[in-house]
């Protein structure tokens, strides 16, 4: 205390309770500074100032806190840790959470894009590593850093689109469709529209216009269209659902998405050929619970499925020093307990994408943390995020 008065700083000292000590001290230039010393032995000393305040003498103020605390404590201090400032009210917002609910300082120096729709808020931000990011109700979705991701969630190269016809679900930042150039349906015109102008790294010339020679945009719910293309019998050989992340948790606040999730996964089934394909993301690696859970959920399709993982890494999902990566999922149909003859025609491949980077800080105070696949989660009355979706009943397999 007579350390920090010597700083011109006045102290106020709080009841615990008997749970420490903890005092305030407030400055006259607006410097606030919070010290707690908890029962159990740690000391936490937290100071606030403002914009415009001398960086360099909040820096002396630390050094000779900490060695006036080594000195008090006999040396007894086993470790001290300082940490980065935190920047509260920023015109740019630098932070954004990981998967798993840890806390990321990006290299954001401008916002580029800030509109809301009908159907969520959109940022785009620039970042000076990974260029323009989107992000979508608060979640990361896609950086013009990122076609790693894109493709991945396209089968890492392995797959021939050539000829082929292909459902996009989701996907609004057309990073998919300009590698794909085929059918994409995405609910949120505004989206696309901000993509269109600020993602051309990612989406290129294909949002210019919705409908090209070999492709088409439609700007819908992607659950009534599927619907009706289960009536009208049309199928595709390869479904990519870039719609939404695999929930964290089985919480009650997250059944609608299980829900969307085994919705979209049953009707992708019905609209794919015998010999198509379907892929989507998943989310991030430490959250293994929920992957599980995932898998559980291709248990309980209405044909048995078998299925394989692979690991990728996205660059704005975390730094651009990936140290672990990723994992997407084949899952197989089996029709032989219904009709033998059918067995060499009657598979179908279902690809889980479980997004994750693993990201390090270099510099003092840093810190080490994976970051997964953020939702986008479209928000029509009819649509998943409305809470609101159940899943359909069971299906014939060789119904359609």
């Amino acid at each position: 205390s007579p350390f920090l008065f010597k700083q011109e700083m006045t102290e106020t000292v709080h009841d615990t309770e008997g749970h420490g000590y903890l005092a305030t001290f407030i400055g006259k230039n607006g410097r606030l500074v919070i010290l707690r010393v908890h029962s159990q032995g740690l000391v936490t000393v937290d100071l606030q100032c403002c914009e415009g305040d001398n960086i360099a003498q909040i820096d002396n103020l630390l050094n000779a806190l900490e060695k006036k605390l080594k000195s008090l404590l006999h040396g007894n201090i086993r470790r001290v840790k300082r940490l980065p400032a935190l920047t509260r009210g920023a015109a740019v917002d630098r932070y954004w959470p990981t998967a798993d609910g840890r806390l990321v300082e990006y290299d954001i120096d401008r916002v580029v894009y800030d509109e809301d729709s009908a159907y969520q808020n959109i940022k785009i931000l620039h970042s000076q590593q990974f260029g323009n990011i989107l992000i979508l109700n608060g979640d990361v979705n896609l950086a013009e850093s990122d076609l790693p991701y894109t493709q991945a969630i396209m089968g890492r190269g392995k797959e021939n689109y050539t000829g082929k016809e292909v459902l996009i679900l989701g996907g609004g930042d057309g990073g998919i469709l300009a590698e794909a150039v085929k059918l994409n349906v995405y609910i949120d015109q505004m989206v696309i529209d901000g993509c269109r102008t600020h993602m051309r790294k990612a989406c290129g010339s294909v949002l210019d216009n919705l409908k090209g020679d070999c492709y088409q945009v439609l700007v819908e719910d992607c659950v009534p269209v599927l619907k009706k293309y289960v009536e009208e019998g049309k199928t595709f050989d390869y479904v990519i659902n870039d719609l939404t992340a695999v929930p964290i948790s089985t919480a009650p606040e997250e059944d609608s998405t299980w829900e969307f999730l085994q919705l979209i996964l049953d009707l992708s089934i019905k609209v794919l050929r015998p010999t198509g394909k379907y892929f989507t993301q998943g989310n991030c690696a430490n959250l293994t619970e929920a992957l599980a859970l995932y898998e559980e959920q291709l248990g309980r399709l209405s044909c048995p499925v078998d299925f394989s993982k692979e690991v990728v890494c996205v660059p704005s999902y975390m730094e651009l020093y990936p140290s672990k990566i990723y994992i997407y999922i084949d899952v197989i149909r089996h029709l032989s307990h219904l009709q033998p003859d059918l067995v060499e025609h009657s598979y179908r491949d279902v690809c889980l994408l479980v997004v994750c980077m693993q990201f390090s800080l270099m510099n003092s105070g840093g810190f080490s943390t994976p970051f997964g696949r953020s939702k986008e989660l479209p928000l029509s009355p009819s649509s998943p995020a409305c809470r609101n979706v159940k899943t359909v009943p069971p299906h014939d397999p060789l119904s359609h």
